[in-house]
């Protein structure tokens, strides 16, 4: 048996699986050991997962996280994972290599994720060997649901929204300077106040002036990720997250205009790492 977990900074997702099947699913508090130290990640760990399992010993652990960039972030989820269970395996990683692996499977491809924000690299088919930096949203996250809404915000407060747009996003949201201002610089996760936006878009996504802005946001993430990797026209290009999902149509429309086959479009890495381990637990039997 092991153990899957797929962590962002809102929840946790683990997977106890063996070759036949997934035994248990369980949901706890979202980790960022860029934020909270081992101590607080063992704490959430002995509290909201240890319960559910009964005893159950993983022989390995596989743990993909929010914040998981560096070896001292990886080894503050290590060290609270060996403490809740020493007899096992502990392997941490980022979550950008969850999405390849989920992705991609054991095949080579570009992986990207489209969310709140972005992010992208190029896999092998086991190992990330290549990634454009995610500068986050104050001077990146292009192809983001927070990139899309700075693009519409920005738009809206220098009055180039036509008429009935700006009032019908006013209206929606209440909108006033001082709420825009305070959503993005007084705001604990700014990012995620900007993205909520997306909604919007989506649902006006008909709008030229909305669909201008959904094809250049994917554009500028054409442009200053997905081909800045070698042989890129050649490997499927996949996708995972909301802002991918539902705007699939538009990012088709910049794919075929830089050359890219579209492989993989998912909301969620979940199912596609359980795929990718059970075929290795099968292949080890």
């Amino acid at each position: 048996m092991i153990l899957i977990a797929d962590s962002g900074s809102t929840k946790t997702d683990w997977r106890m699986i063996d070759a036949t099947g997934v035994h248990e699913h369980i949901l706890t508090a979202g980790i960022n050991p860029q934020y909270i130290e081992s101590a607080q990640i063992y704490n959430i760990f002995e509290a909201e997962l240890l319960p559910h399992l009964k005893e159950k010993n993983p022989s390995t652990i596989y743990y993909y996280g929010a914040g998981c960039s560096s070896p001292d972030r990886n080894l503050r989820v290590e060290q609270a994972l060996k403490k809740i269970f020493p007899n096992s395996e502990a392997v941490v990683d980022h979550d950008l290599l969850a999405a390849a692996r989920a992705l991609c499977g054991q095949k080579p491809g570009v992986a990207c994720i489209l969310g709140t924000g972005s992010n992208s690299c190029l896999y092998d088919g086991e190992n990330i060997i290549d990634n454009v930096p995610s500068l986050g949203f104050l001077i990146g996250d292009e192809g983001s649901g927070a990139y899309l809404g700075k693009m519409l915000i920005r738009a809206y407060m220098y009055r180039e929204l036509p008429e009935e747009l700006a009032t019908s996003l006013r209206n929606r949201y209440n909108l006033t300077k001082e709420s825009i201002l305070d959503g993005v610089y007084l705001s604990d996760m700014p990012s995620t106040y900007l993205a909520t936006f997306a909604k919007f878009m989506h649902e006006k996504r008909k709008d030229p002036v909305i669909h201008a802005m959904i094809y250049q946001n994917f554009d500028e993430f054409f442009e200053r990720h997905v081909c800045k990797y070698k042989g890129y026209t050649e490997v499927p290009v996949n996708f995972i997250g909301s802002v991918a999902y539902h705007f699939s149509d538009t990012l088709h429309q910049v794919a075929k205009k830089y050359g890219v086959h579209i492989g993989t479009i998912i909301t969620s890495p979940s199912e596609g790492l359980i795929a990718y381990h059970q075929e290795l637990l099968s292949q080890n039997v």
